[in-house]
């Protein structure tokens, strides 16, 4: 059986010294290594980006591509080789801007791929300009005077092109990231993973407020299904109609958190949380089960298949249809 080490590749890693992306990629080698996966049976697939150096440093197969069109690749990947394990790395701008197309369709087709989304709020490898997700004022190289855009949320993306694993985890909580990791490999259909990621030069301790050491127990809301959704002292996630508040955790109204519900309303809901109002959930959102489109293109073409040679059995029968 393959250890860690064995996913390790001979290239130097060349991200900034105490970049998150190398907690993510550590994790990510120990996890197929438990997994009991195989380098030759793995893929990566990236666009651009500091996160899309990633396949360099995975001793499997990979392909760094073009700007915003990893899913695009993986998708022709997997459609002629199914039995691979398929993974997106990709970053804010690269999945949210210029790709933001091919992140969509890649979800709602249920492929079976899964996508990692290093998310530091900001363009890390050119410099330091905003980003689609970078908060409201954000100030930077390309808006000096803050940002006026409202901030995309990646995971209301997911659960609106109805993915059927939404989750989120931070870089700085390896055994968090881990069981997260664990639990997209095994799902059978697109499963997309917001990583809360930290850019150490342009944008540093971005999340801090929130998944910092010493914020999470405040700030987080761990989502485990079938569990009451409850954070900080005391506090607790209920609805009051439509509309999620805070509440403490004694009321009896507190949100029981369902991860295989079958939609994603709930999981909608969850990502388009704000904080400082909200805490921020981690963890699994939403997972269910449903045809894949890979099998649903097996199905095409053994039908094809089958009309093929029915066609030839006919023709040399001379028969005329």
């Amino acid at each position: 059986m393959l250890n860690r080490k064995d996913f390790v590749s001979s290239q130097e890693v060349k991200w900034c010294q105490g970049c998150g992306d190398f907690n993510v990629l550590k994790t990510m080698q120990s996890v197929l290594a438990k997994a009991g996966k195989t380098k030759h049976n793995t893929v990566f697939i990236s666009g651009i980006g500091c996160s899309s150096r990633f396949p360099y440093y995975m001793d499997t197969y990979g392909f760094h591509t073009i700007h915003g069109r990893a899913p695009t690749i993986a998708t022709g990947v997997k459609a002629v080789n199914p039995e691979l394990d398929v993974w997106v790395v990709t970053g804010d701008g690269d999945a949210l801007s210029i790709g933001g197309n091919h992140f969509i369709h890649a979800i709602r087709r249920n492929q079976d791929i899964k996508i990692l989304l290093f998310n530091n709020e900001i363009y890390g490898l050119t410099k330091g300009q905003y980003s689609p997700t970078s908060a409201q004022g954000c100030v930077s190289k390309s808006s000096p005077a803050g940002s006026i855009d409202y901030p995309l949320r990646p995971l209301t993306i997911a659960a609106a092109s109805n993915a059927s694993f939404i989750a989120r985890t931070s870089d700085n909580d390896p055994k968090h990231m881990t069981a997260v990791f664990e639990a997209a490999a095994k799902h059978k259909g697109c499963a997309v993973i917001e990583i809360l990621q930290n850019c150490v030069i342009f944008n540093d301790k971005v999340h801090e407020p929130y998944n910092g050491p010493k914020q999470r127990k405040e700030h987080l809301l761990y989502l485990e299904h079938n569990e009451p959704m409850v954070f900080g002292e005391n506090k607790a996630l209920k609805l009051s109609g439509l509309t999620p508040t805070v509440t403490d955790d004694n009321d009896n109204s507190v949100l029981t958190h369902d991860a295989s519900t079958g939609d994603t309303s709930l999981a909608y809901m969850l990502a388009n949380l704000s904080y400082p109002d909200f805490p921020v959930p981690v963890g699994i959102f939403h997972q269910s089960s449903r045809t894949t489109y890979d099998q649903l293109l097996h199905s095409e073409q053994q039908k094809t298949l089958t009309s093929s040679k029915l066609m030839t059995l006919l023709e040399k029968d001379s028969y005329v249809l």
